[in-house]
Parts: C-alpha cells; structure tokens; sequence
C-alpha cells in the first residue's frame, strides 16, 4: 500500500497547494491513501467545517487533528459526523469525535491512522499517548485485522517522537512526527520495520515563521512585546509529508521517502 501522509496544512496558503497538488500526486506518485493533519487549515488555528470539505474534495482520504483541533468552535458539533476526521485520542474522554479510524483503499485494504499528542512542552494534562496508541495496537494487531498502522504523534520534543517511535517499532507501519512544522532529516525504517521521522513539516509558507508572517514574531523576539495577533503567511507555498509503502503481508514499511514540492524549501520527490 502507498501512503502519502502530510504535514500540517496552515492557513489559506497550505489549503491551496493541497487543492493544486493532491490530485497530481495521487497518480504521479500511484497513491492509494492520502492522509494530513490539518489542525492549523483555518487562520492557523484548527479548521472549520468548509474548509474540510474543500480538502476532503481535494482528494484527501483522512484529516488528524492535533492541540488546535477545537480551535474552531463550531467543530464541537460537527465533528462526530465526520468519521474521516481524527481528533487526538488523549485528549479528554468526553471530547467528542474519535481519535483513529479505519480506511480502506480501492482494493479493500485497511488503514488504520491513529492521532495522538505528546505531553512534554505542550502545557496541558492530556492521557498518557503510551499507553492510549499501545491499546489500538494490541487491539489491531499490523498484518492481521489491517494491512496498514500510520501513527501521527503530534508533539513539540524529539525526544518523546523517537520514543514513540522505538514503542511502535514493528507494530505500525510508520510513526510520523507533527506539531513543529519544520521538516526533520531522520526519515527511516527502524530496526523493527516501522518507518519513522521526527518531524514530517508542514503545508504552507517557508518563508515565515513555522507558517506564521514572518514580522510579528520578530518583533515579540526582539523587543518581547505583543503588537498584533499571528497570522499565517500567504505566500507560496511548500508540501511537506512522506510516502510511505508498506509490505501486503506484514504491514511493515517497505520503503519511505521525504516529500518536498514548491515553494522556497529545498524540492524532494520520489523517484527524481
């Protein structure tokens, strides 16, 4: 199976290269699922429901979520009607929505995607992810019930993803870092067969501030004052996830390849 996951898609910049680019890529790159965390969409704060539809319409298969996943309010009530939709399954029970799914592509193969968030630097008291995403996998167990396990860790250090990472390793088919928006150079397939990278990056506008324009954070960073809210920037701009290809039989990853395309970041397409 072919998965192309992508990083977080951030304002109006990253929904539009969503919209030009995933329809080219799912036959340039024989695509069988798309997934993206979309969680910073809208204004660079969650994502409202009409913009989920343009994605979705985009030709993306699965949305995870992320510590901005109800940012946008009126996504309390929509979102348990929108199965392709993953909140972080560690945020509080009565949350609602749901924090995995199962996908199937055009040949019935099933994909289970998990959502969950870290808990060092992110300042909330959200459930243990250790223990959340070893439950799914016990209960879901690689090459059995599914072809296929993509684990989105939303999380803010490298050293809880790598950890994640090593307690996954060969019982998901990749483990993908989110949250900080800048793409790691760690993409590999561990020990077990699990592919992994710190940090996938994001959809949207390199040249800024992780996604946000670039002239408000400067002028916190430099004078430590507050002038204006952040918004995203709106130039060109960059797709950055990973392919992923696991093996039918195991589920484990066969290969896993970083995806760059656009904008002012340094361009990576498999096999180019």
């Amino acid at each position: 199976m072919r998965i192309l996951f992508l990083g977080d898609v951030v304002g109006r910049s990253g929904r539009d290269a969503i919209v030009a680019g995933i329809p080219k890529l799912r036959s340039q790159l024989r695509l069988d699922l798309v997934v993206a965390n979309c969680e910073n969409a809208t204004q660079g704060r969650g994502i409202t429901k009409n913009h989920a539809v343009a994605l979705f319409a985009a030709g993306i298969d699965c949305m995870t979520l992320g510590d901005h996943a109800f940012d946008q309010r009126e996504l309390i009530s929509s979102i348990s009607s929108e199965p392709r939709m993953l909140r972080p399954m560690n945020i509080a029970h009565a949350a609602p929505g749901r924090g995995y799914g199962i996908f199937q592509d055009s040949r019935k193969r099933k994909l289970l995607v998990i959502a969950a968030l870290g808990r060092i630097f992110m300042g909330q008291p959200y459930n243990d992810p250790f223990q959340a995403v070893n439950q799914l996998l016990e209960a879901h167990p690689l090459g059995g019930s599914v072809h296929a396990i993509l684990i989105d860790f939303h999380a803010e250090a490298t050293s809880e993803k790598m950890a994640m990472g090593h307690h996954c390793n060969g019982r998901a088919t990749l483990v993908a870092g989110t949250h900080t928006h800048v793409p790691t150079a760690d993409c590999t397939i561990m020990s077990g067969g699990t592919a992994y990278i710190s940090d996938v990056g994001m959809c949207g506008n390199y040249d800024s501030v992780i996604g946000v324009n670039k002239d408000e954070p400067l002028s916190r960073f430099v004078t430590g004052m507050h002038r204006k809210r952040f918004e995203p920037a709106v130039g060109e701009a960059s797709l950055c996830g990973v392919l992923v290809e696991s093996d039918d039989r195991t589920g484990l990853a066969r290969s896993v390849e970083p995806v760059r395309i656009g904008g002012t970041i340094t361009p990576a397409l498999p096999g180019t």
